[in-house]
């Protein structure tokens, strides 16, 4: 018998004694005809053969005792090996559960970034609810019933019980209260509590599959349809979710959800719910490259180059094919059409059918990225979406919600913790931050997964190289003369022609521009800025006079105007010496020296001090490096910001000034992730907790130009706009240094980020020509 265990791959089954040869009998006589033998005779050899086959019988018994014996010792062995193996098991299982395993949890500085990520990408429990220890049901569902009998109830004892233990516990604790008392807990508790806190807490105590069902059972019915909550769940549930969703929407309703939900939605939007509904996604990691390629062409044949749009393509591609494999598809679709799928999806769908896209997109990149967006609309502005905030708080808080939580923390730089305990209130408040498990803020750390997660996110960031594009580009069939003569006759006599003014400036390029001041000199001997300054006025001429300067002495005004006078506008200082390129900075020192009669740097120097004037006036040399990553220096450099001891600022400030206002960009990057790698910190949120003012400022702002520039770009525009008032100064700043670089990439990363897009922002916030002129450098709707 061979062993099945690894363990016990040296054991084998003892080997069988050899058997003692039976002893010989004498051989039979050959029947002879005898004489009739007497009594005595007959009794002599009856007791002969009989005392032989006594002693053969019990020599076989022997034998097969000793056998037995050895088989019994041998089966005793194995037992006890197994008893070993299965402790050892339990034993790990355990130390993984309760987070005592700390050295698996620990990064290995000197791993392969490949190796990275996959810790945080498979086993780990990434929830923010356990099994309770010490669980006892039945002690639990006397306490409920104790906390609901009588007048009034305990609502603390409830919530402290009820998300303190696991699903499986709660619906262990329904069982023990039904024995125990012949009553359904679910039904006392919605009879004892109310409102958002009973529908929170009835939430948690449904199985997972029969949660969602009641909330897509709750979306369809009535009058209207909840299609946010039928895009949220049927976007984001695995293959196994959906086939427990459907049985348990059979078990609770007695009907076919596919039939109820055709019922309810109509068009392309119903066929992709269908499809969805299936759980037919494919599920193997292994991806063809020819498929891929395959997939792409037909998604961008399907959209971009086809009059009107194939929809059934892009449903049998995203509603089928695995989320490996689909990551890849958006790769190449990027880099074979020069735009992100979503933009392609926001091109060519509409309505909820779009909604709908966007979410199995987003989905497939990072469904704890999807929550947590999710989380953050729910509870920014004026009231809160209730409804949402528990349906993703009750789903979420055993499969992903650690991660949720980090992600949310990264993209809005508030905990979400944080935001709930300033959004909601009583108990309800109480249950929601309890299932968050945590204030992210407090500690300002990554957990140890969210750390490798983040790592991989970087090695990614390192090998896409997105183009950048500007929205304003030379104009076709440029005719400087004719233009020079269009703003002539719009500026003559009673009057302005603000539209043609508007028309020609802002879809030139800046070297066109300058071309048709030159022109309109030689043609009228005018100063065409002179001519447009006299004009046009307020916001309106600040753009359009912006547009006309070349830009690095647009841009050294900027500088100049951020110094003069009280005060000084550091936000302007920090926003254009931190994100522009070498060349760009040198040609503003030339500029500023021309225009101004006084170097860039001793203005600097007169106008600020500290820490603060020291990191201007490094990024004002315009002396970054500019070369490539050196792994080997990346890891010393990380290593020099990681060992400041927390407190000593001075010198934490100087060590991040060296390195970050002279590294070149990819360097950065990589030190940015051999940071995380040695401390589970992310630099940008320890610049935050260790810093403060101007110099946290200009480290943040460096940090997040490095990262993404265009993103950088993005929030400074959301928030000139956002809130009472506009600050039209950043605004113009932005619109105009940016038109002819990435303001295409700016466009797409704000409405990825704050889900409207710039023109939408700026059509709600701004009026008149101001408005004409500021869609016109936006370049078009998203």
């Amino acid at each position: 018998m061979g062993c099945r265990h690894s363990r016990l791959s040296s054991c084998k089954p003892p080997k069988k004694k050899r058997q003692e040869p039976e002893p010989e009998q004498p051989p039979r006589p050959e029947p002879q005809e005898l004489g009739p033998l007497n009594g005595d005779t007959a009794i002599t050899v009856q007791l002969c053969a009989s005392e032989e086959a006594e002693q053969h019988q019990k020599d076989i018994t022997r034998i097969l005792q000793q056998h037995e014996e050895e088989k019994k010792k041998w089966a005793q062995q194995v037992e006890k090996e197994r008893e070993l193996e299965l402790r050892d098991r339990l034993d790990e299982q355990q130390r993984v559960l309760e987070g005592k395993n700390e050295e698996s949890l620990q990064v290995d500085s000197t791993a392969e970034p490949e190796t990275m990520a996959k810790p945080a990408q498979g086993a780990k429990y990434r929830g923010s609810i356990h099994d309770f220890p010490g669980f006892d049901p039945n002690q639990d569902a006397e306490a409920l019933y104790t906390a609901m009998k009588g007048f009034g109830s305990d609502k603390e004892a409830i919530l402290d019980i009820i998300t303190s233990r696991s699903n499986r516990q709660r619906q262990e604790i329904c069982q023990s209260y039904k024995s125990l008392y012949g009553k359904d807990l679910i039904a006392d508790l919605k009879y004892e509590l109310t409102g958002k806190f009973e529908r929170l807490i009835v939430g948690l105590m449904r199985p997972p599959a029969y949660c969602d069902a009641k909330e897509i059972k709750d979306a369809i019915s009535g009058i209207g349809t909840d299609e946010k909550c039928l895009i949220e769940i049927l976007a984001s549930r695995t293959n196994e979710q959906m086939h427990q969703l459907v049985a348990a929407y059979k078990d609770a309703y007695e009907r076919d959800l596919e039939a109820d939900i055709i019922g309810d939605t109509s068009g392309h939007f119903q066929k992709m719910l269908v499809v969805l509904l299936q759980g037919t996604r494919e599920e193997d990691d292994v991806v063809s490259e020819d498929l891929v390629q395959q997939d792409v062409q037909d998604l961008y044949e399907a959209g971009e180059l086809k009059w009107g749009t194939d929809e059934a393509q892009f449903i049998y591609i995203l509603g089928n094919r695995s989320k490996q494999h689909l990551r890849l598809v958006f790769d190449e679709y990027l880099k074979t059409t020069g735009k992100p799928i979503e933009a392609s999806i926001r091109g060519e769908l509409s309505g909820d059918f779009e909604k709908l896209m966007l979410a199995v997109v987003k989905c497939i990149r990072s469904t704890p990225e999807y929550f947590a967006e999710r989380l953050f609309k729910a509870m920014k502005g004026l009231g809160t979406r209730d409804n949402t905030l528990i349906r993703i708080m009750v789903s979420r808080s055993e499969l992903d919600m650690l991660d949720i939580r980090e992600i949310f923390r990264t993209k809005y730089e508030k905990s979400l913790y944080s935001m709930i305990k300033n959004d909601t209130s009583g108990e309800y408040k109480k249950s929601l931050l309890k299932l968050c498990g945590g204030d992210d803020d407090a500690a300002g750390q990554f957990f140890p997964e969210a750390a490798q997660v983040a790592y991989q996110m970087w090695e990614l960031s390192a090998v896409a190289r997105v183009e950048l594009k500007g929205t304003v580009r030379p104009a076709n069939d440029f005719n400087p003369d004719a233009d020079a003569k269009a703003l002539r006759k719009a500026m003559k006599g009673l009057g302005t022609d603000e539209d043609t003014i508007i028309d020609i400036i802002t879809h030139r390029s800046n070297a066109q521009r300058q071309q048709i001041r030159q022109t309109f000199k030689s043609h009228f001997g005018r100063d065409l800025m002179a001519d447009l300054k006299s004009e046009i006025s307020g916001d309106l001429a600040r753009l359009i006079l912006g547009l006309m300067m070349p830009p690095a002495h647009y841009d050294a005004k900027q500088l100049k105007k951020a110094m003069e006078g009280a005060g000084t506008d550091e936000k302007a200082l920090i926003e254009i010496l931190a994100t522009r390129t070498n060349a760009e900075i040198r040609a503003i020192n030339e500029a500023y020296k021309e225009d101004y009669h006084k170097s860039l740097e001793d203005a600097l120097s007169s106008d600020t001090s500290g820490h603060f004037r020291r990191i201007l006036i490094s990024l004002a040399t315009g002396n970054r490096e500019e070369g490539g990553e050196n792994l080997d220096q990346a890891r010393e450099d990380a290593q020099e910001i990681a060992d400041t001891p927390s407190g000593d600022k001075k010198s934490l400030e100087t060590r991040f000034m060296t390195i970050l206002c002279t590294r070149s960009y990819p360097h950065l990057r990589r030190v940015f992730q051999e940071f995380i790698k040695m401390t589970n910190y992310d630099v940008e949120h320890t610049i935050k907790k260790e810093m403060s003012g101007d110099v946290r400022d200009a480290f943040v702002a460096i940090v997040q130009s490095v990262k993404n520039k265009p993103l950088f770009f993005a929030d400074k525009l959301y928030k000139s706009m956002k809130g009472a008032g506009t600050d039209e100064k950043t605004l113009t700043r932005i619109m105009v240094s940016r038109s002819e670089i990435d303001l295409l990439n700016i466009r797409r990363e704000f409405i990825e980020k704050y889900d409207k897009s710039l023109h939408q922002a700026i059509e709600g916030d701004t009026s008149g020509d101001f408005l004409k002129a500021l869609l016109a450098l936006c370049g078009g709707e998203d």
